[in-house]
């Protein structure tokens, strides 16, 4: 999965070392397993002090919103990022401190379609996400690789009509 991640460009990284209740807490296969998982994710691509390793049980719940008492040694989770250092103790604390990538607004719109409505009062009405750039009711944009243009009447998204689509929407 940490293969498939880095090749969509998935930038950031969490490691969530589950059914550590299954191992009754044992501090020896929690590095075992960050030392294998480190040594993993580097060859990927990833550099493993930008991810934070965090023992929980799904299943009881331990570390995933508050910290368990069940593992004493756990002293939390550090990362390094461009942004500084990170540290923390549980799961939610690891999602909080993602930091949310860069919307490329400033290159040019690039909209791959995943549907297209033919509906009638309405018209034609093509579905899909913005990647990069900016899309706006009034712009005149060419789809490819048929090369027709067209004026944007309206950007909605879940029946909500927006001022702009941008990338992500």
């Amino acid at each position: 999965h940490a293969l498939l991640a880095f090749t969509l460009g998935v930038k950031q990284l969490i490691v969530a070392i589950n059914k550590m209740d299954t191992t009754k807490w044992s501090e020896a296969r929690y590095q075992e397993i960050i030392k294998e998982t480190s040594s993993f994710i580097k060859k990927v691509g990833y550099n493993p002090k930008a991810v934070a390793f965090v023992p929980i049980s799904g299943f009881n719940g331990d570390n995933m919103l508050e910290p368990s008492s069940n593992c004493p040694w756990y002293k939390g989770w550090e990362k390094e990022t461009k942004a500084g250092k990170s540290t923390g103790k549980t799961l939610l604390e690891a999602i909080d401190a993602i930091e949310p990538p860069k919307r490329p607004t400033d290159k040019p719109l690039r909209l791959p379609l995943q549907d297209v409505y033919k509906i009638g009062g309405i018209g034609t009405v093509p579905v899909g996400r913005v990647e990069t750039g900016i899309i706006k009711p009034g712009m005149v944009v060419t789809f490819a690789p048929a090369n027709v243009t067209t004026e944007v009447k309206s950007v909605e998204m879940h029946h909500e009509q927006l001022t702009e689509g941008v990338p992500g929407d």
